[in-house]
This record gives structure tokens, sequence and C-alpha cells, in this order.
């Protein structure tokens, strides 16, 4: 069941959408779970930086909003797994596009898997940087 935080208040459908979306760590969860039906612990593990507060509380926003499934099964000790919600499949697709788009313009590496273009991604995920600087 979907929870509108801000009711009447979007724009658009990409505003409301990224109300679902927003945050450091959402689609990384979405992207984890697409893989395979994770428990908290796992998560965890495969976000490294991320937080034990911050994992739980953003589990709980997209659970609220539909996109997350959370199924507590009654074993000793509890065992708790998150997997995603068939809105949270459509989710997941729709943003397929979105990192096409990241691959091919910040990192430079085409989604075919052919070479990419100097245009494509002047900046390599590699490459080492100067950062900005009054000199040449």
């Amino acid at each position: 069941m979907a929870i509108g935080r801000r009711p009447g208040a979007y724009i658009c459908g990409t505003d409301a959408a990224m109300d679902v979306i927003g945050g450091k760590w959402k689609v990384l969860i979405l992207w984890e779970l697409s893989e395979r039906p994770h428990r908290f612990g796992e998560l965890r593990r495969e976000l490294p930086g991320v937080t034990e507060k911050v994992l739980a509380t953003q589990l709980r926003e997209l659970e609220a909003d539909g996109i997350v499934h959370r199924e507590a099964y009654d074993e000793v000790p509890p065992r708790v797994e998150y997997s995603l919600t068939p809105r949270g499949t459509s989710l997941n697709a729709a943003l397929a596009p979105l990192g096409v788009w990241g691959k091919e313009h910040i990192l430079g590496a085409p989604a075919d898997g052919t070479e990419g273009s100097a245009a494509a991604g002047e900046v390599r995920e590699d490459d080492d940087v100067a950062l900005i600087s009054g000199r040449p």
C-alpha cells in the first residue's frame, strides 16, 4: 500500500517518483534486491558505508511505499527477508534506462559493451583527475 508523503504536492510524475527513490541508498537497495531477497545483515554487507539506522529507515520507507516486502519468519533465531514487490520490480525496470545513461555519459562505457567514444566519457572511473586548480 503506497503512502503519499506529499499528497497533492507533486508537480509531475518524475517528482512523485523521485520522492520514492530519493535518498543516497534507496536505488542501491533496489538494485541489490533485484538480484534476490536479502536479510538485513546481507544488505548491510553489500552496501558498504550505510549505517544500520539509515538502512532500516530507508527499508521502512520503501516498504511503506509498496516497493519492498518485509517477510518475518516465526523461527528462533528470528529471520527477516526483504524482497521487491511487483511495484518495486517495475520501478527497477523504469530505472534501467537511467543506469544505461550513467554508463554511457558518466562512466564512458557504452551499454552494448563496445569501446566508448571520447565524447561519451572524457573522464573514466579509473582516470586520475586533478582537482580544480588555477594552475595549468
